[in-house]
């Protein structure tokens, strides 16, 4: 009698767990964008509102909860387990697919947020193209992830990008060598992990495309984004920007003029700038970086000629992270003359904190500005 109540739990519990299996599975296309929208909220609020060590200890959860996930996943898919019954791994497993294209997603979007902040999109799009389109194939092409190639290169992407967005905050440098530090010690800590997972799932060696060679593809490309100055400046970020008629310290703020413009005005590229002859226009910026880090920036104003644009002015200056409105500068440029220009605010190595992109006018007429204290 006591083995038989025994078997009967035992049918009960398989086919609750089946049936949830069931479940979960009906409903994965839900849950997958779902859970994803929440978890590019949270991180937008998160990483714009917390301190930056707190927001690293996240990430670095992140990191490793999808690295017990995936270890889990080749562990028990080696062993050519069903897991068709209801032990404790068993659930871990029927939810580790999820939970990895989850803390994918949260990875992706800290990365997003992190990167879209720190660079201008006009000069670093492509790798925040990657980025969303990553965010997206999460949830379109999720059978996709499940494939140990795929799974692990996107894991690995994950791994240098969050190591990238970390190491500058930790040695309060923007250095190139902090850069290579952190793709070094990513495809370290990855080859180490994937030894590891190779001695649990052996025919990880002969899958095609191999996956230690998709992960050198991506250190690769992923320095040469950097060294061709695509991948933006982190951690420095542009917080506030704009080219002004004039700009004037007073104590801490600084007094800006500029022409009125309307709400709809406000939010269209390309702001059109009207000067008389003579006249200056300052480019103002206020840029965000960590306490204690110093570096250089410099704007570049440039004007578009039938050969491209070209450097017309430059003026470097030094800032000082910690205030938490960013560290603010100017510069000048007396008798622009009319056509398109842009103010390109970057670091010592070229790459580009920000793009201010406006038309100049010459008139004759006066022209009314007003004043902002910024």
């Amino acid at each position: 009698m006591l083995n038989s109540n025994h078997m009967f739990k035992q049918i009960k519990d398989i086919l609750k767990f089946r049936a949830l299996k069931r479940t979960f599975n009906q409903h994965e296309r839900l849950l997958v964008p779902l859970m994803l929208l929440v978890g590019v909220v949270i991180d937008f609020i998160t990483f714009r509102t917390i301190e930056t060590t707190t927001a690293f200890l996240i990430l670095g959860i992140y990191t490793l909860v999808a690295g017990v996930m995936i270890t889990i996943i080749h562990r028990y898919d080696a062993a050519q387990s069903l897991l068709e019954r209801p032990t404790t791994i068993g659930y871990i497993r029927l939810a580790a697919p999820l939970v990895t294209q989850l803390t994918f997603g949260a990875l992706l979007s800290a990365a997003f947020i992190f990167y879209w902040f720190s660079g201008s999109f006009t000069v670093s799009w492509p790798l925040l193209i990657i980025v969303i389109g990553l965010m997206a194939a999460n949830d379109v092409f999720r059978e996709h992830y499940l494939r140990p190639t795929v799974q692990l290169s996107v894991y690995y992407f994950t791994l240098f990008i969050t190591l990238a967005v970390a190491l500058p905050y930790l040695f309060e440098s923007i250095s190139p060598w902090v850069f290579v530090a952190a793709g070094v010690s990513s495809l370290i800590l990855m080859l180490i992990f994937l030894r590891a997972l190779t001695r649990i799932r052996p025919d990880l060696r002969f899958m095609h495309p191999s996956p230690t060679i998709s992960i050198m593809i991506i250190f690769l490309v992923m320095n040469a984004g950097y060294f061709l100055n695509i991948i933006p400046p982190i951690p420095l970020s542009l917080t506030d920007a704009g080219v002004y008629h004039s700009v004037e310290r007073q104590g801490n703020n600084y007094l800006v003029s500029s022409e009125e413009q309307s709400w709809f005005d406000r939010f269209l590229p390309g702001e059109t700038i009207n000067i008389a002859p003579g006249d200056r226009l300052y480019a103002y910026a206020s840029i965000f970086a960590p306490v204690d880090l110093d570096t250089t920036v410099t704007h570049h104003w440039q004007r578009l000629t039938d050969d491209g644009w070209e450097n017309m002015s430059s003026l470097s200056y030094s800032i000082k992270g910690g205030r938490q409105d960013g560290y603010r500068g100017y510069s000048y440029l007396t008798s622009p003359s009319p056509g398109k220009w842009r103010v390109d605010v970057e670091t010592e190595r070229g790459q580009v904190i920000g793009r201010i992109s406006f038309q100049i006018n010459e008139v004759d007429e006066a022209i009314i500005l007003v004043e902002e204290l910024k």
